[in-house]
């Protein structure tokens, strides 16, 4: 009996099973073409694109104002330094950024009027200092001639374009048949000062010491004779020597 009891409910529960609607296929692909219909796509994008739209906005929000920052860092760093610790806020960094502009403007304006006037001034003084290195290299030479006994020292100021006049003297004495012992000279400012030391032979000695004084005086005449003589300009200062040894 329980047997068939059990197989009398089994029976009744598969009855009952088979006796249930079982679901169309058609169901199934109708909510698949209502999912993947255009109109049901479109109704729920819009969350979608919303949030990343908006996403992009803060992104490009946020770098524009860490630019912004950078921006305005930088120009805080050109202004002079402030016994202030923080910076002070943004609209007045930019309103002192003017004022520093303007102030830098009005700055360069006054430095090229100084240059304008410097370079004024500075024309007349480099044209009258040509000239006066002009005159001064044209200088009329002086010879000085000193006798003591057999020595003789002679000492020669000329100009800076007449150093050939050292080179004449220097023939002339070996003409003479007289012995250099030393030869020097020394630049001083726009003149060139010589200085020879020389020895008469004993065979000239009586006659030979007037023959070159003589001689030489009237080399450097000659050359005097076409130049105006300004010994009061003639400067001294600094010299600094060069010797010669013969």
């Amino acid at each position: 009996m329980e047997s068939q009891v059990s197989n009398g409910k089994m029976l009744h529960v598969v009855c009952i099973n088979e006796n249930r609607k079982k679901p169309e296929p058609s169901s199934h692909l109708g909510t698949l073409m209502k999912m993947n219909h255009p109109s049901s796509r479109m109704a729920m994008a819009p969350s979608g694109s919303t949030s990343s739209t908006k996403t992009e906005r803060k992104v490009i929000e946020k770098n524009r104002r860490n630019q912004m920052k950078t921006l305005f860092s930088n120009l805080n760093s050109l202004f002079p330094r402030r016994n202030a610790k923080e910076a002070p806020p943004l609209p007045d960094q930019i309103d002192e950024a003017i004022n520093h502009i303007k102030s830098l403007e009005e700055k360069l304006k006054k430095l090229k009027v100084k240059k304008e006037s410097l370079s004024a001034r500075k024309r007349p003084f480099s044209e009258c200092s040509d000239s006066y290195e002009s005159a001064s290299a044209s200088r009329a030479p002086q010879l000085q001639i000193k006798e003591m006994g057999s020595a003789l020292e002679i000492v020669l100021i000329s100009g800076l374009d007449n150093q050939f006049m050292f080179y004449e003297i220097i023939r002339i004495l070996h003409q003479e048949g007289v012995d250099i012992a030393s030869a020097s000279y020394s630049v001083a400012g726009n003149s060139i000062v010589y200085i020879v030391h020389a020895e008469i032979r004993e065979s000239n000695f009586s006659f030979g010491a007037a023959k070159v004084t003589d001689r030489l005086n009237r080399f450097v005449n000659e050359l005097s004779s076409e130049i105006e003589v300004e010994p009061e300009l003639w400067d001294f200062n600094d010299l600094q020597p060069d010797t010669w040894a013969f």
